[in-house]
């Protein structure tokens, strides 16, 4: 990453962004994440809701998090009945412990139990997602998600993005003697993996309190080839600081396998949203800060 590139784009102020003439991928702000889980939910059901009227099923590949949005999405499908009885639902991804098992249920970063609280929990039988149209990543369920996912498009997938730009778990790959391309980046599929130590030190610092020995450190994840390929993205974070940079270069920077979100650029029907507090970025609010190598 060019630093003098990387400081221009840093210090475009936030109230800029959605209209700057240098933006590559299609972005909106919003003031906090109140308003973004509001937003989210009411996409998603509307989405819901068309498929419906249209009598066709609804796919859609959803992530645990950002957590502002399912207290709302509950909420909207019970007030408005909305039956979620078409809809199939593969979910982005899950953690591992060291020998790439499924964590205990209890465990914070266990994916599945959080969905099924959460996204799930509040919605009575009769407007649910069948049991059978509810597919979770596992190393045991792998190859059948994939399977399920090749047989037809996936209409919507929505997530969040990572300190890095990974979105699900594609991370950027560290492993000094396995580079990939954007090509290859872009074709990549479910796998199981190790995280990165920048993902590893992150997630404890905002989970742990730094204690990154409690961090999971392994996953399960589409692939970018599986969340790209649906026909609608829509990626969205409250996290502020950890994601700030990341969300600069997916605007601004050409493509890159060390940033994965800067595939968004090609996708026909991709749509960032942060808050204020992400959109913003320490450079900007700070002309006077100097960094060596920009003269």
């Amino acid at each position: 990453m060019d630093i003098r590139k990387l400081y221009t784009w840093c210090s475009i102020p936030a109230d800029e962004l959605e209209s700057h003439p240098g933006r590559k991928v299609p972005f909106r702000m919003v003031k906090d994440s109140a308003a973004m889980g509001e937003l989210m939910a009411r996409e998603l059901v509307d989405e819901i809701k068309k498929a419906s009227s249209e009598g066709r099923m609804f796919r859609a590949i959803i992530p645990c998090g950002p957590s502002c949005w399912y207290a709302p999405y509950v909420r909207l499908v019970n007030e408005e009945k909305v039956s979620l009885r078409h809809v199939v639902i593969f979910h982005m991804d899950e953690c591992l412990d060291w020998q790439g098992r499924t964590l205990p249920a209890g465990n914070p970063y266990n994916f599945r139990a959080f969905m099924e609280k959460h996204f799930y929990g509040g919605i009575p039988e009769s407007l649910a997602v069948p049991q059978n149209q509810r597919f979770f990543l596992s190393p045991e369920s792998m190859f059948r998600v994939a399977e399920e996912i090749a047989k037809a498009p996936i209409d919507y997938c929505l997530g969040g993005w990572g300190q890095d730009g990974h979105i699900a778990y594609n991370q950027a790959r560290r492993n000094p003697y396995s580079q990939l391309s954007v090509e290859e980046l872009r074709n990549s599929t479910i796998r199981i993996q190790d995280n990165n130590t920048d993902t590893i030190m992150a997630l404890a610092q905002r989970t742990f309190g730094a204690g990154y020995e409690f961090v999971p450190p392994m996953s399960i994840t589409l692939g970018i080839k599986e969340c790209l390929g649906a026909r609608k993205v829509r990626l969205f974070s409250d996290t502020g600081a950890w994601k700030q940079t990341a969300l600069r270069i997916a605007l601004f920077s050409e493509k890159t396998a060390e940033y994965p979100m800067t595939l968004l650029q090609d996708h026909p029907d991709a749509l960032l949203t942060a808050t204020r507090e992400t959109a913003e970025h320490p450079v900007s609010l700070h002309p006077e800060w100097e960094f060596p190598g920009l003269c």
